[in-house]
């Protein structure tokens, strides 16, 4: 992400928002590293650009539409979905969230569960509940929660986004129990 100066402006821009807990996540990393292991340059992300960031004290709709208005007038060619984890248990059906990570391990995949923020000094921070492994090894897992009784949910993620299409060294998931 370094050498990737789209990324590094979208970094830039969410670290100047200045908010609690505040990351990029999902495809905006995920596909990066698939692109690279894939010997292809790295490319915009395809669809959105997740922001995700955790205030209890400011956990409503408007507050983020605010902060993604914010984030499209600096950078118009953008697709830019901005959520407060804080609220998003609701959605999901869970408990509530603690933090950013907390709510990541409730997220589908593991190699999407990856969500990275520039420091202050501009290093790249990187927050990954389930590690980097299946990332880097192109492995499609499901987190705890999608091994079984949401099993369907993940299932359905994958056919839907054509992940090992778009990516043909992708292992595909081990089937459901």
């Amino acid at each position: 992400m370094a050498d990737d100066p789209f990324r590094l402006q979208a970094l830039s821009l969410v670290r100047a928002l200045g908010l609690a807990d505040g990351w990029i996540g999902a495809g905006f990393v995920r596909d990066a590293i698939w692109d690279r292991l894939h010997g292809r340059p790295v490319q915009r992300p395809i669809g959105d650009i997740d922001v995700l960031w955790f205030d209890a004290a400011r956990a409503t709709p408007e507050v983020d539409k605010g902060l993604q208005a914010s984030l499209l007038h600096h950078s118009p060619d953008s697709i830019w979905s901005v959520k407060n984890q804080a609220r998003m248990h609701h959605r999901n059906g869970d408990a509530p969230y603690t933090d950013v990570t907390d709510a990541m391990r409730h997220w589908p995949e593991t190699a999407t569960a990856v969500a990275v923020r520039l420091s202050r000094a501009g290093d790249i921070e990187i927050n990954a509940p389930y590690g980097l492994d299946d990332l880097f090894a192109l492995r499609l897992q499901p987190t705890p929660d999608f091994v079984t009784s949401k099993r369907a949910i993940f299932d359905a993620r994958v056919r839907s986004k054509r992940w090992q299409e778009r990516y043909p060294l992708l292992l595909p998931p081990a089937p459901s129990r």
